[in-house]
């Protein structure tokens, strides 16, 4: 690289001192999109589900995409322009290698919560994205967003770092066909015949043995290689056409309906105000502990907690956060929030925004590149999420288990993410159950007064809001 190039991205993201180079980022960032590629296929897929095509019909999410259809296309691009302004957003300013896109779980909750379960349009739940996100913009400026992260006792955030290495490794296990579902028994161990749960378990090996032998860039050589090594076996296709026309977004840009989502004529002013409060609400607590888990996890795995337990820019991180949930829902997708997989970027050595950026970079370049995109199986990026779920768990030999008012709500944590598929459950179960133990051995007032609000506020989330 040219060294006057390289000074200004030194003197940028600070790679110096962070102790990494231009290098060590890009390759990161590369690693970062390649695990989290599959969201711009996946997404499409799920919120088309809403009614989100041209039909209005309701479809099935493994049909296939159908860029055919202008609305779905339109998904597409939102879902990779969101992802592209969010993570650049993050880097840029924010200076941290963690990458934003349309998020999963929310987009479920987008799709089976609030369009089919409520009877929202999908017009309408864009319109409530819209206010989540302003309302995450106003905490966030008001601090009252980085207060919360504050509020969280030690022993959490610890957990929340190992109950995401849990989650994304299985993830990665259900995702490679190592587990799967069983009617009796819940889940149970794949098929080891089956080329696909092959496939995985060939792609683990690799990037274990890369990994053990301290290999630079492991977890993408490991992704690569399994993808070659999936064609032969018939689980990856090479497509023999890789011309590709990029869909408009016309279709679903600034479509959010707020005029519908007030629905004044059917339920009345109060209704109609206590239903949006109710779906904004359940909108924002999903997103909001889903990147406060994301960043506090990830981050402690950085190096990037202080002594204080406080994430560095995390003010910033917030407010990237939100502005990208806003500019998603008026591109036509649900809320982008900070991903997961971000992790495997960290463990490949990103320690600054110059990750971010490169991964951005990439999101952008999948509006042209979709087919190529398209080649990389989960089976190839199944294994680096198990080995990403390996990495996350070193936080756990931080939390005291002798102090089990400290250990329950911690195991708590950690195992009802996994459990429920969600971080944000996780992250509830701790807050729920860390006053009830303080308060039994009488330190009731050890407890920040914010955890007991959040405590009623998810308590009254499970039993009385959407979800």
């Amino acid at each position: 690289m040219d060294t006057k190039k390289a000074s200004k991205l030194d003197s940028y993201f600070k790679l110096n001192e962070n102790g990494t180079d231009a290098k060590t980022e890009i390759m990161a960032g590369i690693t970062t999109f390649v695990t989290m590629a599959y969201i711009i296929f996946v997404n499409p897929s799920i919120l088309k589900l809403a009614g989100m095509n041209e039909a209005g019909a309701i479809g099935d999410a493994a049909a296939g995409i159908g860029f055919e259809d202008p609305i779905v296309g339109g998904i597409f691009v939102a879902t990779c322009i969101a992802g592209a302004i969010g993570t650049l957003i993050m880097g840029l300013y924010a200076n941290l290698p963690f990458a934003l896109a349309p998020g999963m779980g929310l987009n479920a909750f987008f799709t089976y919560g609030v369009v089919l379960g409520l009877g929202y349009t999908w017009q309408e739940a864009l319109a409530a994205v819209f206010i989540s996100g302003i309302l995450f913009i106003i905490l966030t400026i008001t601090g009252l967003r980085e207060a919360i992260v504050d509020a969280l006792p030690d022993s959490l955030k610890r957990a929340i770092g190992g109950g995401i290495g849990l989650f994304i490794s299985l993830v990665g296990l259900k995702q490679g066909h190592i587990i799967v579902g069983n009617p009796d028994t819940l889940i149970q161990f794949g098929s080891f015949t089956d080329a696909a749960t092959i496939v995985t378990v060939i792609g683990l090996v690799i990037i274990g043995i890369l990994m053990t032998r301290q290999v630079k860039g492991a977890i993408l050589i490991g992704i690569i290689l399994t993808t070659i090594i999936s064609i032969p076996m018939g689980i990856t296709t090479i497509p023999t056409d890789l011309t590709w026309s990029i869909p408009s977004l016309t279709p679903t840009l600034g479509k959010l309906d707020f005029v519908g989502l007030l629905n004044l004529g059917e339920v009345g002013l109060i209704g109609a105000i206590m239903s949006v409060i109710t779906v904004v609400i359940s909108f924002s607590l999903v997103d909001m502990f889903d990147t406060i888990g994301t960043l506090v996890g990830t981050g402690a795995k950085a190096g990037f907690i202080d002594e204080d337990g406080r994430l560095k820019n995390m003010d910033k991180a917030l407010f990237a956060d939100s502005i990208a949930t806003s500019i998603g829902a008026v591109l036509g997708t649900s809320t982008t929030t900070t991903y997961v997989e971000s992790a495997s970027g960290v463990s490949e050595g990103g320690r600054t925004g110059l990750t971010a950026v490169t991964t951005g970079v990439l999101f952008i370049l999948a509006l042209f590149l979709a087919p190529i995109v398209g080649i990389v199986p989960a089976e190839a990026t199944a294994p680096a999420l198990i080995i990403v779920g390996v990495l996350m768990m070193t936080s756990v030999k931080h939390i005291d288990f002798e102090d089990f008012s400290e250990a329950l709500p911690a195991f708590l944590t950690m195992a009802i993410m996994p459990f429920s598929y969600s971080i944000a459950n996780g992250i509830a179960a701790g807050l729920i159950f860390y006053p009830i133990t303080k308060l039994t051995m009488g330190k009731g007032k050890d407890v920040h007064p914010a955890i007991y609000i959040l405590a009623i506020l998810f308590i009254l989330r499970f039993t009385i809001l959407p979800h």
